[in-house]
């Protein structure tokens, strides 16, 4: 039997996992304690830590640092029931071998089903006709700007990873010209994918929607500045469910003011919500949401069961399905 624990936020245990999974790792596995927050663990240090073999962890999980990793000197796998494992990751884990696993893929799938809806919606640029719409309670406005329609639009993907590439595979199914730019992926493997690689430059300039999905990295911090923003086409929409730091929010905000033909639908900001006398709340062709591309609902505990999945194979010694290395994560989000 492999010594097993939970350590998330109270939310996130009952969305990822909930009570049915404290059984679900038997006959494998043994709970040693009850589900802990980070705060938790922190604050009161329980003695069960230095018993624990394989951790399930999810949201609001402490970051697994060499002080904490100290306490925990028979660790030897972490079962991520989320997205991103740069919240928890340390040197110290990589350093000690700690085997890492991360339900990434599956909270990938509904952002690439938000992305591609999104940009379905912007063949006809929908949210700019429903406002007019609305506000000028009539049709008179439908055709006030050209629309891409899916029959010839151009579409531009910002990183080909996890999410990026599955965007470019669903519109293979539309009549549409795909640009991407990732500097990780030769010309060569772009075409593999049937996209066009250009530079980030000419993805601007030439896409009548630009969707982002590039990982937020030092080198990436703001990537999306006054003069990439400026590129962009007449009735041109950029999407962003990756992360808000990507895009120079005043840059951004200056371009939209001065530019009502360009819509922006951001599923995430920086800061996240933005602040409340953010312009972006106010500006009439900015499409906010509250970070719900990635998984909701059902959609969490599909994860919380694929870790509970991936630690079966793990105590069988079998391939895992979802395992992240440190080289993995440095092109990740």
């Amino acid at each position: 039997m492999i010594n097993a624990a939970f350590i998330l936020g109270t939310s996130a245990f009952a969305d990822i996992y909930g009570e049915e999974s404290l059984s679900s790792i038997a006959p494998a596995g043994r709970l040693i304690a009850a589900p802990c927050t980070a705060l938790e663990v922190l604050a009161l240090t329980p003695p069960w830590l230095g018993e624990t073999e394989v951790l399930f962890t999810g949201w609001d999980a402490p970051r697994l640092d060499a002080k904490l990793l100290a306490r925990m000197p028979r660790l030897r796998a972490v079962f991520y029931g989320a997205g991103s494992i740069r919240p928890i990751t340390s040197d110290a884990l990589w350093d000690r071998g700690i085997v890492v696993t991360s339900a990434a893929s599956l909270n990938a799938q509904p952002v690439v089903e938000f992305t591609v809806g999104a940009i379905l919606l912007s063949f006809k640029r929908v949210w700019h006709h429903a406002r007019l719409v609305r506000a000028e309670r009539g049709y008179a406005a439908l055709r006030a700007l050209p629309v891409p329609t899916g029959w010839g639009a151009t579409i531009g993907l910002v990183s080909l990873g996890l999410i990026g590439r599955r965007v470019a595979e669903q519109l293979r199914a539309y009549d549409v010209r795909v640009l991407a730019h990732d500097p990780m992926l030769t010309a060569e493997q772009c075409a593999e994918l049937g996209v066009e690689a250009v530079s980030l430059a000419e993805l601007f300039g030439r896409s009548d929607i630009v969707s982002l999905h590039t990982p937020l990295l030092p080198e990436t911090l703001g990537l999306v500045d006054a003069a990439l923003l400026a590129r962009l086409r007449p009735g041109a929409t950029l999407i962003n469910t990756a992360r808000g730091g990507l895009i120079r929010e005043p840059d951004l905000v200056a371009m939209l003011a001065a530019r009502p033909d360009v819509q922006a639908i951001l599923d995430v900001t920086d800061p996240e919500p933005p602040r409340r006398d953010s312009p972006l709340y106010d500006l009439p062709n900015v499409f906010l949401t509250p970070h719900i591309a990635g998984s909701i609902g059902a959609e969490c505990r599909r994860m919380g069961r694929a870790m509970v999945e991936e630690f079966h194979r793990y105590a069988r010694g079998e391939p895992l399905r979802h395992a992240v290395t440190r080289e993995q994560l440095a092109r990740m989000a």
